[in-house]
């Protein structure tokens, strides 16, 4: 799994954008500076603030990364969908991660124990070293941490702490920036724990109920 770094020395410039929080944020990497760009508008229209903010030239762009989650699906989706559109008139390298890795690195902290609201009184559960999981409330046992900013419906398991979710200090960090936390992607979209399942059925010609 690519670093950030890695990425950006391979390709040159990258665009990377995060709509999981309830704030978008997309930063601009190029000519070995970073600009960054906020906005708490809505997905569909908080992206393209950020991007007439950044003054980014979506032509120069050598390469996307963008937050797959845990976080809001509505702005994943409507992130993945904008980098598919801009990838299938000029096809790109797209790498994705995952919030809670991006937290834990910069915590720095092997037993943090990094959580998201997955609805339904379960939780994403991400421990540095381990793949993301989803629990049960009832199974959080310790001290876990949220991102600042992430949604919350399930009762908060006992201890929960917040940190910021501010990528422009976290990627800034060496911890951060140099760990590999990306992975490539030819298809952008949310995070998925599972494929999703679906019931059978088999069809039946509707009739009248016979008569006697």
């Amino acid at each position: 799994m690519p670093s950030l770094r890695e990425i950006i020395s391979a390709h040159g410039s990258l665009l990377l954008l995060d709509a999981v929080s309830e704030r978008v944020q997309a930063g601009w990497f190029a000519g070995g500076e970073a600009h960054w760009a906020e906005s708490t508008e809505e997905a569909g229209l908080g992206l393209f603030r950020c991007l007439d903010e950044l003054g980014a030239d979506l032509t120069t762009v050598k390469a996307f990364a963008f937050c797959e989650g845990p976080g809001s699906i509505l702005g994943i989706r409507t992130t993945a969908m904008a980098i598919r559109t801009w990838r299938a008139l000029t096809p790109r390298p797209c790498f994705s991660y995952q919030s809670l890795a991006v937290v834990a690195a910069g915590l720095g902290d092997p037993s943090v124990t990094m959580v998201a609201d997955a609805r339904r009184e379960n939780w994403h559960v991400f421990r540095p070293g381990a793949p993301l999981r989803r629990l049960p409330g009832t199974e959080l046992t310790g001290p876990c941490v949220m991102p600042e900013g992430f949604r919350r419906w399930s009762a908060a398991p006992a201890g929960l702490t917040t940190r910021p979710y501010c990528l422009r200090n976290l990627c800034s960090l060496s911890a951060v920036a140099t760990a590999g936390l990306f992975t490539a992607t030819e298809e952008p979209d949310a995070f998925l724990h599972a494929e999703p399942e679906y019931a059978k059925w088999a069809p039946q010609i509707h009739r009248a109920p016979a008569t006697p």
